[in-house]
């Protein structure tokens, strides 16, 4: 029977696949071993069936006898154990949530309703290693890939709106530690229904500048603010979140002529969901209605939003989305700059299609492989 390893199962992006895996009926035809970097030999999660105990995630005689590897265990783990796998002899499937891999050569980047064709070639050339992406990437890709498989873009230039849980589950909490420590020391105006608003902004942006605001993880206050700078700077003024925008998304779609991607990525005051305001040079002018039906056309779960304030307010926010696997894509219209340039709006939850779900499905792809 074939042998699955599960390694970083309990993190954020851990408990969502499990979540999928478990209501999908995904534990079944294989053996399931997990993996953890503390607990070994305590009781694993619950699966609904019986499972051995938790087994070193560090040790690769033991990670060695697997026909697949499922980890969200981060960059670090990936970075000093998969040399030694290989190393070792290891020909297994290698599924990884994790960026350590996501440029090399030989690896692939999953989002498998839009390159489902350049996993196929990998499959078929060898290839044993298949990496999530991004999470904004992916959302971006799951929302008008039918564009890009359609030859319209020219060019697109992004401005991202990202949501706390893309930092981590320390930055949730601290996001909301900051919204009740901003809440709390301002109750007393809150209660005032004849209080001064420039009174009310004036408490709270007294709180956020003091000292003893929560801003371990962030650095700086988020909630009642925005970041507009996520993860660290790479050449041109980018930031390598900015920078992966044009990296990935060629990669993942497999083109022989790079699409220019570029734009600015903020981090705002959502627990979760990444929105994206795009804008989009097309390679020639297509009528609005032709455009919303190709978008829609692309996959499952993309949804277009007519263009109204109800709608958009109703189904386009982070609000909406969270926990779901829809992909709306809203504000469809042209711009004043001209009939080939497009803009759009868009919101996806980054913890299933930007991290887990795309890992899941390669899951399942790489099992009819080895079956």
């Amino acid at each position: 029977m074939v042998k699955v390893a599960f390694i970083g199962w309990r993190g954020m992006v851990g408990s969502v696949l499990m979540d999928r895996m478990i209501a999908e009926n995904d534990f079944n035809g294989f053996e399931p071993v997990f993996f953890t970097t503390s607990q070994f030999g305590q009781r694993g999660p619950d699966i609904g069936m019986d499972i051995p105990p938790l087994k070193d995630a560090y040790d690769v005689k033991e990670l060695v006898t697997a026909d697949i590897i499922v980890t969200c265990q981060g960059s670090d783990h990936t970075k000093e154990v998969y040399p030694k796998l290989r190393k070792a002899g290891w020909k297994g499937f290698w599924i990884d949530a994790s960026s350590a891999l996501r440029m090399n050569d030989d690896s692939i980047i999953v989002l498998d309703p839009v390159n489902r064709d350049v996993i196929e070639r990998g499959l078929a050339s060898g290839m044993k290693d298949y990496i999530g992406g991004n999470c904004t990437v992916s959302l971006m890709l799951m929302a008008i890939g039918g564009l890009f498989h359609n030859g319209l873009v020219e060019w697109i230039t992004s401005m991202t709106y990202q949501a706390a849980s893309g930092a981590g589950a320390k930055n949730m909490r601290e996001l909301i530690e900051q919204m009740a420590y901003i809440g709390k020391d301002a109750k007393d105006l809150l209660d005032d229904p004849a209080g001064a608003a420039l009174d009310l902004d004036k408490r709270v942006i007294d709180a956020m500048r003091g000292s003893a605001f929560p801003v371990e993880n962030f650095g700086f206050p988020l909630a009642g603010s925005v970041l507009p700078w996520i993860d660290s700077e790479v050449a041109n003024g980018q930031s390598r979140e900015e920078w992966k925008g044009i990296v990935e998304t060629n990669k993942i779609l497999g083109t022989e002529k790079t699409i220019p991607i570029d734009g600015i990525c903020v981090r705002i005051g959502a627990m979760r969901c990444h929105s994206q305001g795009l804008t989009i040079k097309l390679t020639r002018d297509v009528p609005l209605d032709e455009i919303a039906g190709i978008i829609s056309e692309a996959n499952d779960w993309v949804k277009v939003i007519p263009n109204t304030k109800e709608q958009t307010l109703k189904y386009l926010t982070p609000a909406a989305v969270t926990g779901r696997l829809d992909v709306p894509v809203g504000r469809i219209r042209k711009l004043n700059a001209g009939s080939e340039y497009l803009t759009l709006f868009t919101v996806g939850d980054q913890l299933l299609w930007g991290a887990a779900e795309p890992i899941r499905r390669m899951f399942k792809i790489a099992m009819e492989y080895v079956s």
